[in-house]
């Protein structure tokens, strides 16, 4: 073997066991580990037509992935996969340039993840494009089948998938058996209610071909079941009931949270309105409801300029405004009133990647493409640069303003403190903290050392 390549495989192998480690000993503590991290489904894409990232310090990014594993100890990374991405549905009026992650796409991007010793979520469409609330079609390739055959046919696709997943070394830790699929999957319909003419016994038998298809060639994997209706109690009671009446067999209860759609955060910002519901009060009720399943917030994502001009059913912008300060205000805000909750483990941010359309566009072709649209919703500038994009900072780190207090993805971490320096939780010392003393690797839980071995040093 090459020496660089000995090198580089080291580095790996030692980042996992870091990983491992801090883990094991977080696990210790609470029985459980926190999920940190975003969905990089486009990231190979910016990489090829963009002039990259830069950090808090204007530094340039060399892997983007190692960074925010590195820098910001994100420890999760999700990827979506589409059946065949060049059969986009018919009710999208334009090529959408973000449907491309097909299977080869996908086993190159979460190798990726798994060498950077991060675990990997695999977030199934069963489409051959966008699957949410408004969007619950079929492959082409499957439009027709009976319910059983299309049942077969699922779980036939999802167990091939991760074969060649596994087969490529990028097996998924954390598998989603569909894409915010509350009201139906694969041209089956359902509601969050009684609703007359909805086929529960085709969608359910959908989504046990689905998880059965996980556990056979995935065992370790944790299964997601993913909805968009995160603040609504009624409407996630009556459906994930469902889910148990029917011997849907999956780990992790998983929410969309995007304030302009889904509301408000908690009691106090709600006080004063005529909607009361938000997501912690939701996110409690799923607890008592539902008490063996964790919760994952596996999409969540905040406006840092050019507020939505369309679609939104909540302003909040008198609690988070839409600035880069109000982007970073709303993670702080997510992160601080989830981590005190003993049902979530996991928050995944949608599209931390974004740079816009790229940087060397060729409109009205795909080659050169990225996007045709800003999100504005990614952690960098979406302005077209040949030196790299800015990442939203709400002032300059100093000695007094460390990263964390003043970017969002370094923020995240406080989540499941993991990194040193982070003080402004209380609880700080209840989780694995590292540091590095006397060029070793040390993991504090309290006020006790442990090196990489899980050995106490003191």
């Amino acid at each position: 073997m090459h020496e660089s390549k000995k090198n580089s495989t080291f580095v790996a192998d030692m980042r996992k066991y870091t990983l491992f480690i801090t883990a094991l000993v977080c696990m210790c503590v609470h029985a459980q580990t926190r999920y940190v991290g975003g969905d990089i489904s486009m990231l190979p894409k910016f990489e090829e037509y963009s002039s990259g990232y830069k950090d808090v310090n204007g530094q340039k990014i060399n892997d983007l992935i190692l960074w925010f594993v590195d820098e910001c100890k994100w420890n999760t990374f999700r990827v979506r996969i589409f059946v065949d991405p060049k059969q986009q549905a018919p009710d999208y009026k334009k090529t959408d340039y973000a449907i491309c992650q097909d299977l080869a796409y996908v086993k190159a991007l979460g190798k990726r993840i798994k060498d950077a010793g991060a675990y990997f979520l695999l977030d199934f469409h069963y489409s051959d494009s966008w699957v949410d609330a408004g969007h619950i079609q079929a492959p082409a390739a499957w439009k027709g089948l009976s319910d059983s055959l299309m049942a077969d046919t699922l779980g036939k696709y999802t167990r091939e998938v991760l074969t060649a997943l596994k087969e490529a070394g990028a097996t998924p830790d954390l598998v989603q058996v569909g894409n915010e699929i509350m009201y139906g999957l694969c041209d089956i319909q359902v509601h969050p209610y009684n609703k007359s003419g909805d086929n529960w016994d085709g969608y359910l038998s959908l989504l046990r071909a689905g998880c059965n298809a996980v556990r056979e060639v995935c065992p370790e994997a944790q299964i997601i079941i993913h909805t968009d209706r995160p603040s609504n109690s009624t409407y996630n009671k009556y459906y994930y009931q469902k889910l148990i009446d029917g011997e849907v067999d999956y780990d992790i209860i998983g929410l969309s949270y995007y304030p302009f759609w889904h509301g408000y955060l908690t009691d106090e910002q709600v006080k004063n309105k005529q909607d009361k519901n938000n997501l912690v009060k939701a996110v409690k009720q799923l607890a008592t409801d539902f008490p063996d399943k964790r919760v994952h917030i596996v999409e969540c994502a905040y406006n840092f300029q050019y507020w939505p001009s369309e679609g939104v059913n909540y302003d909040t912008r008198d609690v988070w405004p839409c600035s880069m300060q109000g982007q970073y205000n709303f993670v702080n805000d997510l992160v601080n009133a989830l981590k005190p909750l003993s049902n979530v483990d996991g928050i995944s941010y949608w599209y931390p990647e974004d740079l816009g359309n790229g940087d060397y566009v060729n409109w009205g072709t795909k080659e050169g493409l990225v996007e045709e649209t800003w999100s504005n919703r990614g952690f960098w500038s979406e302005n077209a640069s040949t030196t790299g994009h800015s990442i939203n900072r709400t002032a300059a780190p100093s000695e007094t303003k460390p990263s964390y207090a003043v970017c969002a993805p370094y923020y995240m971490q406080v989540f499941y403190h993991w990194a040193e320096n982070i003080t402004q939780t209380p609880d700080e010392n209840l989780r694995g903290c590292k540091s590095i003393e006397n060029n070793s690797l040390v993991i504090r839980v309290g006020e006790a050392k442990y090196n990489v071995l899980g050995q106490r040093l003191d």
